[in-house]
């Protein structure tokens, strides 16, 4: 079942070309996520569709990326990661050129789920990352990867807020096509091919589908939650057979041969704890990007609004961006001095300094970009410690699928941080201009919320055991068993 991507083959002797490759790949998965933002409340009168229906142009994609992301991983373990890279960019073109001329909104949300699969190439890059390059750089270049979801988000809103503004919403999904269109190309010239041949294996459908299913009732029941009403019974029956398929799913995956996801090595402590940790940090990274615009963009009248548009907005948020560009390398360093672990509660407590000071400084742009950048180098920090940590701890044939599955548990750290900043907004808020709108003391509840959450996946970390595998962390590697 092992194929590991040798480091032979003219990987080593360009690691620089292979790392930004593979990050711009990582920035263009994460586009799909912000792409449609700026998009969001003119759908429905382009499309002449019910608000309740246009949103599903963002729904869609958590969930298909939640549910491709641990097939990726697995297919990616058994057939090679540059091929599974290479397939996953297929779903982006093709669902960026459907948006890009979609007549309806029925078109417009299949082109979205198909956009949305490929937020899986993020844990397949930084598994790829690991195995072409020479262990000096790999530290490095994992930070900088696993940082591409942050990066291309906050680089991702502005640009696309522009782009409507000046060209057109379809130039938009045209551009995200040729950006789609020109990574194929350059990982098929550029990413040296494995020189080891796979190992073929049965692949786990029955384990696929129950993920998948477990997923999408979970998140669906978490996304939808506010709006369907918490005790509604469509939400208790989601949450129910979430909960039912799960159980049998990972009774299936225990006694299948090949399982989608080896539950055997997921309890594995270092594992099963970093694992853990991902769901919190997922929430307060998520958190921080709910909160901090929508206070920017409120008018002036209200008091406390700053009265920016969605361009400005963006452009004050684009520092954060390159702040967590900026942490990769320090966070390997890091990381190589002081292991992993030590990183990921680095990057959880600087997000709590950076929540900290912004529920102090919510009325100043200056001092809320500020505070934005620096959640964002805690975000940088964990999300390069977290790819290290789960490698350390498992064989070198499922690096892509466990790798996988830690961004799965970050999706739903998402989801939840999305459900419960939308319910704690919705609960304090007040008519204004006829509209009800959030007050500043539940931007502040928002905040402490993201704040605590911060705290508590701090001291999960500190509960990861210590590795014995530090010399490898050491050298950036994260695992010693290829």
């Amino acid at each position: 079942m092992q194929n590991t991507e040798s480091k032979q083959g003219g990987g080593t002797s360009r690691p620089g070309i292979i790392i930004a490759v593979l990050a711009a790949a990582g920035i263009a998965a994460s586009l799909t996520q912000t792409l449609v933002i700026p998009l969001v409340g003119a759908l429905p009168k382009l499309f002449s569709s019910d608000p309740s229906i246009t949103a599903w142009a963002v729904t869609i994609t958590l969930l298909t990326g939640a549910v491709g992301m641990p097939i990726l991983g697995k297919l990616a373990d058994t057939y090679g990661k540059r091929r599974m890279l290479l397939i996953a960019l297929v779903p982006l073109i093709l669902g960026s050129a459907i948006c890009a001329t979609a007549p309806n909104i029925a078109m417009m949300i299949l082109g979205r789920g198909l956009q949305g699969i490929a937020t899986g190439m993020v844990p397949l890059g930084i598994s790829l990352l690991h195995d072409v390059l020479p262990p000096k750089r790999v530290g490095t270049a994992i930070a900088l990867m696993s940082s591409s979801m942050g990066i291309g988000g906050a680089l991702g809103l502005p640009a696309a807020a522009a782009i409507i503004q000046y060209v057109s919403w379809r130039g938009l999904f045209w551009i995200d096509f040729v950006i789609a269109a020109l990574i194929f190309v350059l990982i098929v010239t550029l990413i040296p091919k494995p020189t080891h041949t796979p190992v073929y294996a049965p692949f786990d459908f029955i384990g696929a589908v129950g993920l998948g299913g477990a997923l999408l009732c979970l998140l669906l029941g978490i996304i939808k939650g506010s709006s369907w009403g918490w005790t509604s019974m469509g939400i208790i029956v989601l949450f129910v057979a979430a909960l039912i398929i799960a159980l049998l799913w990972g009774w299936w995956e225990l006694r299948y041969g090949n399982p989608l996801v080896d539950l055997r090595i997921m309890r594995r402590p270092t594992v099963l704890v970093t694992n853990v940790a991902s769901i919190f940090i997922g929430f307060a990274m998520y958190a921080q990007s709910l909160l901090l615009p929508q206070l920017m963009e409120l008018p002036t009248s209200t008091g406390y609004g700053l009265g920016q548009t969605m361009l400005q907005m963006g452009l004050w948020m684009a520092p954060s961006g390159f702040a967590m560009m900026a942490v990769s390398s320090p966070g390997a360093t890091i990381t190589a001095k002081f292991g992993a672990k030590t990183t990921l509660i680095c990057g959880a407590l600087t997000m709590v300094v950076g929540y900290g000071l912004a529920m102090m400084l919510t009325g100043s742009l200056v001092g809320l970009m500020i505070t934005s950048c620096i959640g964002s180098i805690g975000t940088g920090l964990a999300f390069g410690a977290m790819p290290t940590l789960i490698m350390s701890g498992v064989p070198a044939s499922e690096k892509a699928s466990s790798n996988s599955f830690n961004s799965v548990m970050r999706s739903i750290g998402t989801s939840v941080s999305s459900a419960v900043i939308a319910a704690v907004l919705a609960t304090n808020s007040s008519s204004f201009g006829g509209a009800s709108i959030p007050t500043l003391a539940g931007f502040r509840t928002g905040l402490l919320m993201g704040c605590i959450v911060a705290v508590i996946a701090a001291v999960i970390a500190a509960f990861i055991p210590a590795s014995g595998k530090r010399k490898a962390e050491r050298k950036g590697t994260g695992a010693s068993d290829r």
